[in-house]
C-alpha cells in the first residue's frame, strides 16, 4: 500500500466512513463489507461490530474493511435523507459527481463511498470482494442477491443459501451493478426483516463465512465454522436453490400503495392473489411463482417482485455458452448489434428482434436494461469479469 493511500484511509477512519480496519501480516485478499447502504438496516453494522474485534492482523491475511454507507441515514435511524444512495451508482450520477459543487446529504455520502472505493482498487493486485449487506422491510429468510457473472455464481454457491439473480434489470443505479461494470465479484447479502434478532445472528455467520471462503483467516475456527453454516442452512430453511426476477410492481410518483398484512419473501403464490392496494384498487399476481421483498415500509419504489427457480440444466447450458463466448453468434441475428464491444453491451432494435426471449439473452450471460421504445441495451458481465483474479482462490 503507498502513502498515498494510508492516508487516505486515515482520513475516511476519521471521518468515521471506515468503522473496521485489519491489515494481515500476510499478503492475501481484500474484502469490504459495506453497511448501512440504507440508514434503516443496523443489522449488518452489528455483524461486523460482533466479528471484527475478535480478529487481528496476526490473525488474517489480507486486508478486511467494514465501510458505513449513508451515515446521516444511519443517525436519523431512515432509509434516506433526501435520495435512495443504492440507486445512484449510474454512470451519469458519478460523471455529474465529479463535478459536484455543493453537494448534500447522499450526494456528499456517495462522494465518501466512491473515493473509498477508488482508492482500494489503486492499492492493491489481489482479489478483491464486494459486500453489501442489507436487511428488508418484510419476513424473509437469508439469501444473496448477485449480478449474473459466473465469478459471482461460484463463490455464492459456497453458502448454501438461495442466491437470487436478475434484479439489476429492474433496480436503476445499485452500487453492485456498478461494481460488477468493474468486474469484481460483488454480493449482496439480505440477512432478514429489519428489526429482527435473527437478521443479526445470520449476518455474523455470513460475514465469518466470507473470510473464511476468501482465506483471509489464517486459522479459521472448524467448530465456529461448523456452527455459522448450520446458523444459515437453519434460517433459510435448507433452500439453496437459483432464482431469478421475472417481474417487479413499481410504484409512482404520488401512488398510494400498500401492500396487505402478512406476505413475505420466498412465499409461494398462485396466479390471481391478491397482493396490495393501490390508489383504491387490489393488485392481483399474475404469476405462479414466489413472492420476493413485498414492501412494507414507507420510502421506496420498488412494491414487490416475483420470482422463479431456475431449473439446473439452464443454470449447466449457460455456464458452457458463456465459457466458449459463444454470445458471439448473437451479433448474426436480425436487429441485434454491438453497441460496445469491448465492454460486452449490444444493442437490440425491438422492431426487428421482439421475438427474442430475455431468457435466451439470459442464457448468454445478457441482463437487459430499455434505451428508448424500440432499443434495448443488454450487458454480458462476463466480458468484464477479472476472472484471472480469482481463478487461484480455492472456490474458483
Amino acid at each position: 500500500m503507498n502513502v498515498n493511500l494510508q492516508e487516505h484511509i486515515k482520513t475516511l477512519e476519521a471521518s468515521n466512513r471506515i468503522f473496521h480496519h485489519i491489515k494481515g501480516i500476510q499478503s492475501g485478499a481484500t474484502v469490504i463489507f459495506f453497511a448501512g447502504i440504507h440508514g434503516n438496516e443496523f443489522a449488518g453494522v452489528n455483524a461486523l461490530n460482533a466479528i471484527m474485534p475478535q480478529l487481528n492482523e496476526e490473525t488474517i491475511r489480507g486486508e478486511i474493511f467494514g465501510v458505513y454507507g449513508n451515515i446521516k441515514a444511519l443517525k436519523a435511524n431512515k432509509r434516506f435523507i433526501d435520495l435512495d444512495l443504492n440507486r445512484l451508482w449510474t454512470t451519469k450520477q458519478l460523471e455529474q459527481l465529479e463535478t459536484e459543487k455543493n453537494p448534500e446529504n447522499e450526494l456528499q455520502e456517495q462522494i465518501g463511498v466512491f473515493q473509498f472505493i477508488k482508492g482500494v482498487l489503486a492499492s492493491t493486485d489481489n482479489p478483491i470482494y464486494f459486500i453489501d449487506l442489507h436487511t428488508t422491510s418484510s419476513k424473509t429468510l437469508p439469501f444473496i442477491t448477485i449480478n449474473d457473472a459466473l465469478i459471482n455464481r461460484k463463490f455464492s454457491a459456497c453458502f448454501n443459501i438461495p442466491v437470487v439473480l436478475g434484479i439489476e434489470e429492474y433496480l436503476e443505479g445499485p452500487l453492485l451493478s456498478y461494481l460488477n461494470t468493474l468486474g469484481y465479484v460483488s454480493l449482496g447479502f439480505e440477512a432478514g426483516q429489519h428489526n429482527d434478532p435473527q437478521a443479526i445472528k445470520s449476518c455474523e455467520a455470513f460475514v465469518y463465512l466470507v473470510l473464511s471462503h476468501t482465506s483471509n483467516l489464517i486459522n479459521p475456527d472448524s467448530e465456529k465454522i461448523n456452527v455459522y453454516k448450520n446458523e444459515l442452512e437453519s434460517a433459510s430453511k435448507s433452500i439453496d436453490s437459483i432464482f431469478e426476477v421475472v417481474y417487479k410492481y413499481h410504484i409512482e410518483p404520488e401512488e398510494n400503495f400498500k401492500m396487505y398484512q402478512g406476505f413475505e419473501s420466498f412465499q409461494s403464490i398462485k396466479k390471481g392473489t391478491i397482493l396490495a392496494r393501490s390508489n383504491g384498487r387490489d393488485i392481483r399476481s399474475t404469476y405462479s411463482a414466489k413472492l420476493f421483498m413485498p414492501l412494507y415500509q414507507k420510502s421506496g419504489k420498488d412494491g414487490f417482485f416475483i420470482i422463479k427457480t431456475i431449473p439446473r440444466f439452464f443454470l449447466k447450458l449457460s455456464e458452457l455458452l458463456r465459457l466458449v463466448k459463444a454470445d458471439h453468434a448473437l451479433t448474426f441475428l436480425p436487429g441485434i448489434t454491438w453497441h460496445n464491444k469491448q465492454k460486452g453491451i449490444l444493442k437490440a432494435n425491438l422492431k426487428v428482434a421482439r421475438f427474442l426471449a430475455k431468457s435466451i439473452f439470459h442464457l448468454f450471460g445478457y441482463r437487459n436494461k430499455q434505451m428508448d421504445e424500440n432499443h434495448l441495451l443488454l450487458y454480458n458481465r462476463e466480458r468484464v469479469a477479472k476472472r484471472a483474479m480469482y481463478k487461484n482462490e480455492k472456490w474458483y
